[in-house]
């Protein structure tokens, strides 16, 4: 007898993290990390050198582009951008971009290693407090403890920039 089988199916461990993180409403802020770890991958240069995914609000991406000229040019790749962002987020989950002229962060190769170093928390069991606060509804001990742990090592490795505050006129 195999007591966790419940319904005959077993369920992916990846599977279970992502319904976990739709109900503690942590899915927006996780595609937003993916996607600007993944954001040189997912246009190419030069786009990527050129604009940086600032955040996602409300379903919509805020990207600051370096200029009026990249500007112009994104306006006309919205659609193609668009149609790329959801085959990597997923249907529903971008659906407009607001383009804002400010500055990019900039991040060579060799410090890649060093800046993902610096995330990591100084014990890998302390989690920072917006993960603590996220998984505190989940009621198995050793279950939000792996959680936390898997949300911290996530946020740990996606390259979080500083940027300017989108909503605010360049």
């Amino acid at each position: 007898m195999m007591p966790f089988m419940g319904s005959g199916r077993l369920d992916s461990f990846g599977s279970i993290l992502s319904g976990i993180s739709k109900r503690l409403g942590l899915e927006p802020r996780l595609i937003e990390l993916r996607l600007q770890h993944r954001w040189h991958d997912l246009v190419g240069e030069p786009m990527a050198s050129h604009t940086w995914p600032s955040q996602i609000r409300f379903k919509k991406l805020y990207l600051i582009v370096r200029n009026p000229v990249w500007l112009q040019q994104l306006t006309f790749l919205k659609p193609a951008l668009l149609t790329k962002l959801e085959a990597e987020a997923g249907p529903g989950y971008v659906t407009d971009i607001a383009f804002r002229i400010g500055e990019i962060p900039e991040a060579s190769g060799n410090d890649t290693d060093v800046f993902n170093a610096n995330l990591m928390p100084p014990h890998p069991t302390i989690p920072p407090p917006d993960v603590t606060s996220h998984t505190e509804t989940i009621q198995d001990d050793s279950l939000r403890e792996r959680f936390r742990e898997v949300i911290s090592r996530y946020l740990a490795q996606a390259p979080v920039r500083p940027v300017k505050d989108p909503s605010q006129a360049p």
